[in-house]
């Protein structure tokens, strides 16, 4: 059987997955995540020898020591996993929600509800932790997940996937709810993407190319998840330390993910108190700061940026700062350069915080606060499947109600149009 065939049959199976995975009510799925959650940790063991494969294989190839953290799982690390799960179980279920609904003139009750998407695919890279807390929401919101994880983390996810299966079988949810995209290749990748009628939609985490890719070559819907070029804008009306602190906490409390600041823009007026202090701050912390002219008159450490620095998504200890002459011109760089994912404002001013809010176009703008904030989790969601910087069906971190669609429930008394 070819690479093609069989993801076919995997992916006809799964279709026919969400057709009984669809009506379940919520006992049922619970009962099915405290399954999968146990049957996790009881397979912790074999989990990690399968890992240890594929981290084995990374080293040979000389995968920095960042990735095969990303890519390595313990004892401890599967536990986290079964209790992410488990926490899943516990938030509310969004299907059957009645989004709105009303009587009309006529007498007929209209009722627009939430909806399971049908199969997700998702592909994303080396994080085997990804293809449990996919499988989890997808499940949890009645969905059916189409996982093709990174090729360094096939043994892994392939290990995961067996489990999450077996233990579905003793329950209602059809086993074949949780499915692996098979094969290792490119070309596996592109039967997902262009799978459109068994597929009802992809959604890449990972870096810009991986995004990129899934988004021009997909003939799947795609919801674009996860770049952050996000920027802290110093106004004029900042309180200095908060700004210090706030910028700091943005950078490099966790450097390396989407929510990460990347830029940091600074009113003209507060330069001189504020830069000096910011560089000394970034400095401490291991920060190399790329600047424009104007921010390399403060420090002779600045380095130079360039056009390509203005656009970046470092994910590492490195940030790019310019001085502006207006809030106007702050927006208007955000505008040129951002990727619509997170901007922050540190400012006293009222006005000054609602024009930068009405002008930055954004799935979330905070006020006088870290950009670290923009997560599922910490908005109260309790979990997400990505941050979505598009503007159709989802935008900002997707919670269980981010993977559903609706449909309307017409009910009349006989009801015939004249």
């Amino acid at each position: 059987m070819s690479e093609r065939e069989e993801f076919l049959r995997v992916a006809r199976r799964a279709r026919e997955a969400a057709a009984g995975l669809a009506p379940l009510p919520r006992a049922a799925k619970d009962a099915a995540l405290h399954a999968v959650a146990d049957a996790l940790a009881a397979a912790a063991p074999g989990i990690v020898k399968a890992n240890e494969a594929d981290v084995a294989r990374a080293r040979e190839a000389g995968t920095s020591e960042y990735m095969i953290d990303r890519l390595s799982l313990s004892a401890e690390r599967i536990t986290a996993m079964a209790e992410a799960v488990r926490k899943v179980a516990a938030l509310p279920d969004p299907v059957g929600e009645s989004v709105r609904g009303t009587v009309l003139p006529n007498g007929l009750e209209l009722r627009q509800v939430r909806v399971p998407l049908g199969v997700v695919g998702i592909i994303y890279e080396g994080r085997p932790n990804v293809t449990v807390d996919a499988a989890a929401l997808c499940l949890k919101s009645g969905n059916v997940a189409m996982l093709r994880g990174s090729s360094s983390a096939h043994d892994s996810n392939t290990a995961l996937v067996r489990v999450m299966q077996e233990a579905l079988r003793g329950t209602d949810v059809p086993a074949d709810a949780v499915q692996l995209v098979p094969g290792t290749s490119r070309e596996s990748v592109k039967h997902l993407m262009r799978a459109r009628g068994l597929v009802d939609v992809l959604i890449p985490r990972g870096g810009a190319s991986l995004i990129a890719s899934v988004v021009e070559e997909s003939t799947v819907p795609v919801i674009e998840t996860g770049v952050g070029n996000c920027a802290v804008y110093v106004d004029a009306a900042a309180d200095v330390d908060m700004a210090v602190d706030i910028l700091l906490n943005a950078k490099t409390q966790r450097p390396s993910v989407c929510n990460a600041a990347e830029t940091f823009l600074v009113h003209a007026d507060i330069a001189d108190t504020f830069v000096p202090r910011a560089l000394e701050a970034l400095r401490e912390a291991g920060v190399t700061v790329h600047g424009d002219e104007r921010m390399r008159a403060y420090g002779d450490d600045v380095v130079e940026a360039t056009e390509d620095d203005w656009y970046a998504e470092y994910l590492s200890l490195d940030i790019a700062g310019r001085v502006v002459d207006s809030l106007e011109d702050a927006v208007a760089h955000i505008r040129a350069y951002g990727s619509g994912h997170t901007e922050a404002i540190v400012t006293a001013s009222q006005p000054a915080a609602r024009r930068f809010v009405a002008l930055v176009d954004s799935a979330a703008v905070m006020v006088n606060a870290s950009t670290r904030f923009t997560d599922g989790e910490e908005f109260g969601f309790g979990a997400e499947i990505g941050i979505s910087t598009q503007k159709l069906h989802a935008r900002g971190p997707m919670g269980l109600p981010e993977l559903t669609s609706t449909k309307y429930v017409v009910t009349g008394e006989g009801h015939v149009r004249g």
